[in-house]
């Protein structure tokens, strides 16, 4: 018993040394000593290899008859030209034709479910018919089990635990110094290591693009948003003040202790409710040049990585710089999207911890203003659809509460203003006619 107990100190030590000196201080540094780049190039590799196999599969299958529906883009205006300028029965028909496409091929709630993938990742959350591919693929599959829940995964929540342990307790002792610029430059090396640490426990490989229009002090950073990992990402690479509700719990305790070193901007659940108040804090903080630039992801939900939807104004109001920063992950290694309404936190990061890896692209786009005759709503639109384009993403108008609430009166109201204007179009076409016939 004694020499069991010795052995699995021994390996405790050893696992412990790893974690120290082989990934947290490399991490700490901003150092990587290439592990992550080649287990990478591994997975790709095997992927690729694993999709041949399952293409081979598809075609010894026997074939499958599928039913296409093609949805037509035709306008309102051509498709009730009856000419008559009049309401007729036959106009229903094309909202009823409308209604089913949406059905069939929905734009809004096809962004809150998880991106579909081209060929399978070896996870049995993107394809549950796994087994009946190939032995030979079976065989890989447990071998990645394996490796994902009794090597990563503990590998991953060590981290973890070392990375939030080092953000609670550096925070805490850098709150104590009195303000000054040391304290404001020991408060951004201890988030900046955090976070590192952080992403190296999600094995997140981030390629930053165009760093020379990196959000700078006094600004406003804007970005899109897949899943609350977006904040490390974006923190990997500099300093932010976050934006939000203040929380009970560990979450609590994190908030407070952040706050005390560097200058969030937590709100209480009351306060959340008051636009006003909001604004007046947030156009203060921007006021001050000195402060970090403010990061806040205007979406105000999660969406699944293949779309931008629309931009609430309300950060577009505050006055300031506007950074724009476009976010797009790889979803062959692991599906970074959090469906919250069917994930709690604790579900997500556990399928995220036990997913292969973390790729993504960051984007840091040119700085933005507010234009002359430019309202906030407008500056929105343009900052969302420069973010889409940058990052390769579907511009929708869509406001992204429809993933929880019920479809707004203003949409329904703007279908039928639309049928009006062909109504009232059609019967102007109809004067014009007849006052031509007269004059003939």
């Amino acid at each position: 018993m004694e020499d069991l107990w010795t052995v699995a100190v021994a390996v405790f030590q050893l696992w412990i040394f790893v974690v120290v000196f082989f990934i947290t201080l490399p991490a700490m540094f901003g150092l990587s000593l290439g592990v992550t780049s080649v287990y990478i190039q591994i997975l790709v590799k095997l992927l690729e290899w694993a999709t041949i196999r399952i293409q081979r599969g598809r075609e010894e299958q026997p074939s499958v008859s599928f039913m296409i529906i093609v949805m037509t883009m035709s306008s309102i205006y051509r498709e009730l030209g009856n000419g008559c300028g009049e309401f007729a029965l036959s106009d229903a028909l094309y909202f009823c034709k409308k209604g089913l496409e949406s059905i069939v091929d929905d734009q809004v709630t096809q962004r809150f479910s998880s991106e579909e993938l081209a060929s399978w990742n070896l996870l049995t959350r993107t394809n549950q018919n796994f087994r009946y591919i190939s032995l030979r693929l079976t065989i890989f599959w447990g071998i990645g089990v394996f490796v994902r829940y009794c090597v990563l995964f503990p590998l991953r929540i060590t981290l973890a635990i070392i990375g939030l342990s080092w953000l609670v307790i550096g925070t805490t002792l850098v709150g104590f110094l009195p303000e000054n610029s040391v304290k404001y430059w020991l408060s951004e090396v201890v988030h900046l290591t955090c976070y590192r640490i952080c992403a190296r426990a999600l094995s997140a490989t981030i390629r930053y693009h165009n760093k020379e229009n990196r959000p700078q002090k006094g600004g406003i950073c804007v970005a899109n948003h897949t899943t609350p990992i977006d904040v490390v990402i974006l923190a990997n690479d500099g300093c932010y003040a976050m934006v939000g509700q203040i929380h009970g719990g560990l979450m609590g305790v994190i908030q407070r202790s952040m706050v005390r070193s560097c200058p969030h901007v937590w709100f209480e659940r009351s306060e959340m409710k008051d636009r006003h108040a909001v604004t007046s804090r947030l156009r203060a903080h921007v006021a001050a040049k000195t402060k970090l630039p403010i990061l806040i992801f205007p979406e105000g939900t999660c969406i699944n990585n293949t779309s931008v939807m629309m931009f609430k104004k309300g950060s577009f109001e505050i006055g300031g710089t506007i950074h724009p920063v476009a976010i797009k992950y790889d979803p062959r290694l692991g599906d970074a999207f959090w469906n919250s309404s069917k994930y709690n936190m604790v579900s997500y990061l556990l399928r995220t911890m036990t997913s292969w890896a973390i790729v993504v692209n960051v984007w840091y786009l040119p700085p933005m203003t507010i234009q002359d005759g430019e309202d906030a709503v407008q500056f929105a639109n343009r900052v969302k659809s420069a973010v889409a384009c940058r990052g390769g993403l579907l511009d929708l108008a869509w406001d992204g509460s429809l993933k929880r609430g019920k479809v707004k009166d203003a949409y329904k109201e703007e279908q039928q203003k639309m049928y009006s204007r062909v109504i009232v179009r059609q019967n102007s076409i109809s004067a014009t006619h007849t006052r031509r016939d007269d004059q003939s």
